[in-house]
């Protein structure tokens, strides 16, 4: 189990990283859309390819930002639920949701993406729209942020166990959302 978590650790350590890089790409992602608005309304220019890289930007946003969310357990939960039940429960509750739900939709998710990732690349896929990039890298990030989930899923499993076996001091505290 202590290897296990070790590996946890690591995922752990990976997903912050990827976390905090797409933090960053959020002011990116203002500036280049200010950026290109200036551009399209002062100087009367406008380019597809400044369009789409936000878009790109975006989508690694949301789908590597996503095991980053789930490390800091700021994921989405039933709230009536979860914060009525003890600490114990609420790792059961996790355990379940993580092996019956979390794990398998991620990983077919993934799985499926891979096989559109490859043709892409293989193909040397490029944007429809006139100026438009080409569409492997984009394709390539709907994998990435799944297959990064089903991993980050995994370090959340190895610590739920261990905080069910007393291996692992997990905090447990529930806070309702600010509404």
């Amino acid at each position: 189990m202590q290897a296990l978590l070790k590996l946890s650790a690591l995922i752990d350590w990976f997903s912050e990283a990827m976390g905090k890089f797409a933090g960053y790409l959020v002011l990116i992602c203002c500036l280049v859309s200010a950026g290109n608005a200036i551009v399209r309304y002062v100087f009367n220019y406008s380019s597809n390819g400044w369009l789409e890289i936000q878009w790109y930007m975006f989508a690694f946003i949301v789908l590597v930002g996503a095991s980053y969310t789930l490390r800091m357990n700021e994921h989405v939960r039933v709230d009536i639920i979860y914060g009525a039940i003890s600490a114990r429960t609420r790792l059961w509750v996790d355990i379940i949701g993580i092996t019956l739900f979390l794990l398998p939709a991620c990983f077919v998710l993934a799985w499926l993406s891979w096989p559109m990732f490859t043709l892409s690349l293989a193909q040397n896929e490029i944007s429809s729209n006139a100026g438009g990039l080409i569409r492997w890298p984009v394709k390539f990030i709907i994998f990435a942020g799944f297959a990064l989930l089903v991993l980050q899923g995994i370090s959340e499993l190895v610590k739920r166990i261990g905080a069910l076996n007393g291996l692992y001091q997990l905090d447990t505290k529930y806070e309702k959302p600010l509404q």
